[in-house]
């Protein structure tokens, strides 16, 4: 078996890890660069018959539409990870992601083609949102069988900042294209950022075509236990179902606060606030770069203090800082707004990407991990992250315009992930899941020494 002790960073681990850095940098360009373009474009482009406030809630409403079809995605692509191998479902995600991004790229308007527009426009959403389904549960899974036990939290920290990597240059793109006249943006500069994704896609996919499967998953093929795993996901929820809702919870506050700050955002300052597209874009683009850094460093700190503590903090933090940052948001300076999305950002964001990767990925055992943390972040993804920008729209609406009730809507999502890792048991999220005799990873941890320490533990992997 994989010895946990012995792992070293191999040409092939580092290979992993570059692969898993490009996937999640592609997922979350795509995202953020969808979101970008919800706010600013898609609605006169592909809903120009209803008012603005309307058009804005139907190109949000499309953005939603991507997450709906991501449990699917997660839930076939993470199948086909356990059973047949990490690396085909990898490839399959990119593909399949590529082809909506250029595809969306190269779509007529409503303007051109009339109502078939915004059916291509979901369309394609759903292929994108069936990949992405799969894509940073696939990464996590990835190269947490590939870590070293005691650089997991790092190396989990330097693939999920690829997710404010990836925003960074999906609002840095759209702010040079929104640059240009609005006749030019709207007439066909918004569709180069979309485009150009396709460089990225062939560089990925080129990686990831070099990939070998895991050691671990290798040891686990061959062993008797994992032979008899036909259904990963029924395993899932005969064996791990309170892992699974534990993990469900976890990540609440992380994906609200991320999704208010990458594409609801934009849309406030612009069309409620009033401020100036080019700088509304600049103070995104400001918090995404610094944002950028900030998983690494929580990846250290995971390695540290254990992923629970390290999403506590996360969760406590976006508890206190939201209100004074959407006040930052409501002053309409683009100074103090990037100031603020750069403190919610890094503290609330990208300190708990590294930590809720390492928690979930120590959730579940080797034989449906893909599976389990895909089904974990992807129903959370389709329930509550995808409808996050549209949410906090409506709630802004019912408001007149003020963002109090998206402020106690923030706050509800981080008190939730906190109440999640609370309740767990004390080690739950530090130990590796095979430490655990028994089915149930929790029921084992129960019975773990109160005295243990928080951080990772050692164990057998099957």
């Amino acid at each position: 078996m994989a010895n946990e002790q012995q792992r070293t960073m191999t040409p092939q681990a580092r290979r992993a890890i570059a692969a898993a850095y490009f996937g999640t940098l592609i997922e979350w360009y795509d995202y953020a660069l969808y979101g970008a373009a919800a706010g600013l474009v898609i609605g006169p482009l592909f809903f120009p018959d209803v008012i603005p406030a309307s058009a804005s809630m139907l190109a949000f409403a499309t953005f939603a539409v991507g997450f709906v079809v991501r449990p699917l995605g997660g839930l076939i692509i993470s199948h086909l990870g356990d059973r047949v191998g990490r690396k085909p479902a990898m490839i399959l995600t990119i593909v399949l992601m590529g082809i909506a991004t250029v595809g969306i790229g190269l779509l007529p308007t409503a303007e051109a083609i009339g109502v078939a527009a915004p059916i291509l426009l979901i369309l394609f959403r759903f292929i994108q949102g069936f990949g992405a389904g799969a894509e940073l549960a696939g990464a996590l899974t990835l190269v947490a069988e590939y870590a070293p036990e005691r650089r997991r939290g790092r190396v989990i920290g330097l693939v999920t900042s690829g997710a404010p990597g990836g925003a960074f240059l999906a609002t840095l793109a759209f702010t040079f294209a929104s640059m240009l006249p609005g006749d030019v943006l709207l007439g066909g500069a918004w569709r180069i950022p979309f485009l150009v994704s396709a460089v990225l896609f062939v560089l990925a996919l080129w990686i990831r075509r070099r990939l070998e499967e895991t050691p671990e998953y290798r040891d686990a093929v061959t062993n008797a236990e994992q032979s008899a795993t036909k259904v990963p996901l029924a395993e899932l929820f005969r064996r791990s179902p309170r892992e699974l809702v534990i993990g469900f919870f976890s990540v609440c506050g992380h994906n609200v606060t991320n999704y208010v700050l990458s594409a609801f955002a934009l849309s406030y300052l612009t069309l409620t606030v009033g401020m100036p597209r080019v700088e509304a874009l600049i103070a995104v683009l400001v918090s995404s770069l610094l944002t950028a850094f900030a998983p690494v460093l929580g990846g250290v700190a995971v390695d540290r203090f254990g992923a629970k503590r390290v999403v506590m903090f996360g969760s406590v933090a976006g508890i206190v800082l939201t209100y004074p940052v959407f006040l930052s948001l409501q002053s309409g300076d683009p100074v103090l707004a990037a100031l603020g999305m750069t403190a919610l950002g890094v503290i609330a964001v990208g300190a708990t990407a590294a930590s809720t990767g390492t928690f979930l990925t120590n959730l579940f055992p080797t034989r449906y991990r893909f599976t389990g943390v895909a089904t974990a972040r992807e129903l959370n993804g389709a329930l509550v992250a995808g409808p996050t920008p549209l949410i906090a729209t409506a709630l802004v609406v019912a408001a007149g315009g003020g963002l109090w009730l998206v402020v106690l809507f923030v706050i509800a999502a981080c008190l939730l992930s906190l109440l999640a890792v609370v309740a767990t048991p004390k080690r739950i999220g530090d130990l590796q899941p095979e430490e655990a005799s028994g089915p149930s990873v929790i029921a084992s941890a129960e019975r773990v020494s109160d005295g243990a320490g928080g951080g990772d533990t050692p164990g057998n992997r099957r």
